[in-house]
């Protein structure tokens, strides 16, 4: 038997080196605090997350000085985040749940989920490509034929290094499936893998979703997503730790990169033709200017890359006015269109370990992290989420459904799921806390979270003030129309219908835990589904690409911003529709795809 004064030794180094730890990329480009001052590059990138990360990187590596500007620190290096289990405990939806690498952005009180306001957290699961149909749809609505699927798969395939599963590791039973047409071998830096380790109840779950009529599919990423099957994930297989675009892209450390960390962007910068000339920054020690002599590229998120652009003078006319804003560009469309994509799930008892265990024992938890130290195994690698399912709605529960809801749905691409089902091993309740929510009374939980991937509810980002130092305002608007809800209702449906196909029963211990039986109407599933909903982090198209001729465009499909020079938005926000897969792998294709037009649009050979 383990001591567990020595497990507690190991589980602390292996969890909390990287709180403790200063980050340490040696020969990585930065800039200190005391030597933040003005300066000059090709290009000023403002955001490190995914989108701003590649595309530096990959500017960089072209020859071009580039400036990367970060308002926080390297947070993968810092945090708990680099472990996959870990990644659950900074996200729950009540507001005061944050933690310091969390920019704490809080929704406005919703009225479609019982007048909340939300926590809202970021999410980083790969989790499937778009469908066809919605690269298709893409290409439609910016008029740009490039953007199709086929077109886009090199775009997706480019930053990914893919690793097959451990077949050593994991259960007999939980062999993912995939197709290696959907990665290339050159492809890289960022690691997409299976955890050695498989939620137990991901088994079930499979066992569910073929029960009710979602079949397995061997590939999520080339272009079709329903079915069910494990994911891949962002994991690193070496160490099993998250992979991500700082962990992956900055460590290629190209030499013509400088990075500036706890750096917030506080304006761009234009001459008098309209042209944007950099970026006005403020560090610790006061305020500075980075210089763009060729062009600014705002990655901030579809929250604070709109954020920006007002602040800078482009958007609303009247919203600006309303802030002693001077109007450079009058873009209505700037802040609008919010997609998202909204969760719930019901929870039962379960025979099996969970991550509830984890939560709730002490010395579960120590023996897992020490096992995952030693052996990069146990739940610590797993990213709890780890088996997926999409579908349409079936026509037994689409029959109640009105006739607006079916003529919006049916604005959808075939292709299109309606419905995501994520196998969670844990109990999620209303998802405020999820660590602390879970029940300590002995039991293991496990839940089925429903996600809705087709909604038509748009919700909106506009500014507090003229500074970006106040955040802005947020309001997805989740649920706002009888679409969603309809939808709502089914999909919660559909995942007690998985509980409650039979082969479940050898694991489920008594009836539904929570909800529980009493929640039966539609109504009643409507104000269960209001009071507990939660969001999957997949906020996007707050800064839409289109055409010239649509007015609430913000880029054109070279993600250039309409009505100034020298001045593209690359990130999430720029997507014209939220696509049914996961963002994060759409993320990277536009980065990739955009960093090309740049090289082709300067003479530059595209990355080989």
């Amino acid at each position: 038997m383990h001591h567990p004064v020595l497990l507690l030794l190991i589980a602390l180094h292996w969890c909390l080196i990287h709180t403790l730890a200063v980050p340490t990329f040696s020969g990585q480009p930065a800039v200190s605090d005391e030597l933040l001052h003005d300066g000059r590059f090709d290009y000023v990138v403002v955001g490190g997350g995914t989108a701003g990360i590649v595309m530096a990187t990959r500017l960089a590596q072209r020859s071009y000085t580039v400036a990367l500007i970060e308002a926080g620190g390297f947070y993968e290096y810092q945090s708990l985040a680099a472990i996959p289990l870990a990644d659950i405990i900074p996200v729950g939806s009540d507001p005061r749940n944050k933690v310091s690498i969390d920019w704490g952005f809080v929704t406005e009180n919703q009225p479609g989920v019982n007048n909340r306001p939300i926590h809202y957290a970021r999410g980083k699961c790969l989790g499937g490509s778009p469908t066809r149909g919605a690269m298709e749809q893409w290409a439609t609505a910016v008029a740009d034929s490039s953007y199709t699927f086929d077109r886009v798969l090199p775009y997706f395939k480019r930053s990914v290094h893919f690793t097959p599963p451990s077949q050593l590791t994991r259960f007999p039973n939980s062999t993912p499936s995939f197709n290696p047409a959907a990665y290339d071998p050159q492809g890289g830096p960022l690691h997409a893998s299976y955890s050695n380790y498989a939620m137990p109840f991901s088994s079930w779950m499979r066992l569910a979703m073929n029960a009710i009529g979602i079949p397995d599919r061997d590939e999520f990423n080339l272009g079709s997503l329903l079915g069910a099957q494990y994911c891949t994930s962002t994991i690193r297989p070496r160490d099993q730790k998250r992979s991500s675009s700082e962990s992956s892209f900055l460590e290629t450390k190209p030499p013509l990169l400088t990075t500036y960390t706890y750096v917030l962007a506080k304006k761009i910068l234009f001459d008098s033709q309209k042209r944007a000339t950099g970026v006005l920054a403020r560090g610790k020690l006061g305020e500075f200017t980075l210089h763009a002599d060729k062009e600014v590229i705002v990655s901030a998120g579809a929250f604070q890359s709109p954020q920006l652009l007002m602040v800078s003078g482009i958007g609303p006319a009247k919203t600006l006015e309303d802030h002693g804003i001077p109007v450079l560009v009058n873009r209505p469309g700037v802040g609008q269109n919010m997609w998202d994509h909204p969760l719930f799930a019901p929870s039962y008892r379960v025979r099996m370990p969970t991550a509830s265990t984890v939560v709730t024992s002490l010395s579960y938890l120590l023996t897992q992290a020490a096992k995952a130290a030693i052996f990069q195994q146990g739940p610590f690698t797993s990213p709890v989420t780890d088996y997926l399912g999409w579908e349409k709605i079936p026509s037994s529960l689409r029959a109640s459904f009105s006739k607006q809801t079916l003529q919006d749905l049916a604005r959808f691409p075939n292709d299109w799921p309606e419905a995501e089902y994520l196998s969670t091993a844990a109990y999620v309740g209303d998802v405020s806390k999820p660590v602390l929510i879970q029940p300590r009374d002995g039991y293991d939980y496990a839940s089925i979270v429903g996600v809705l991937v087709a909604p038509t509810s748009r919700g909106n980002v506009t500014i507090r003030s003229a500074d970006t130092f106040d955040l802005p305002t947020i309001n997805p608007n989740w649920l706002s129309t009888e679409t969603d809800q309809e939808v709502a209702i089914a999909t919660f449906k559909r995942t007690r219908q998985a509980f409650e196909s039979g082969v479940m029963a050898p694991i489920l211990i008594g009836d539904e835990y929570y909800p529980g039986n009493r929640v039966q109407s539609n109504a009643e599933i409507l104000e269960f589904v209001k009071d507990n909903m939660m969001t999957i982090w997949h906020a996007a198209c707050t800064c839409k690409m289109g055409t010239a001729k649509d007015t609430m465009a913000v880029v054109d499909s070279h993600a250039r911003v309409f009505g100034v020079d020298g001045l593209r938005v690359v990130d999430a926000s720029a997507f014209p529709l939220l696509p049914p897969g996961h963002p994060q792998s759409v993320v990277y294709m536009l980065a990739e795809k955009i960093s090309d037009a740049i090289a082709a649009a300067n003479g530059t050979a595209e990355w080989p």
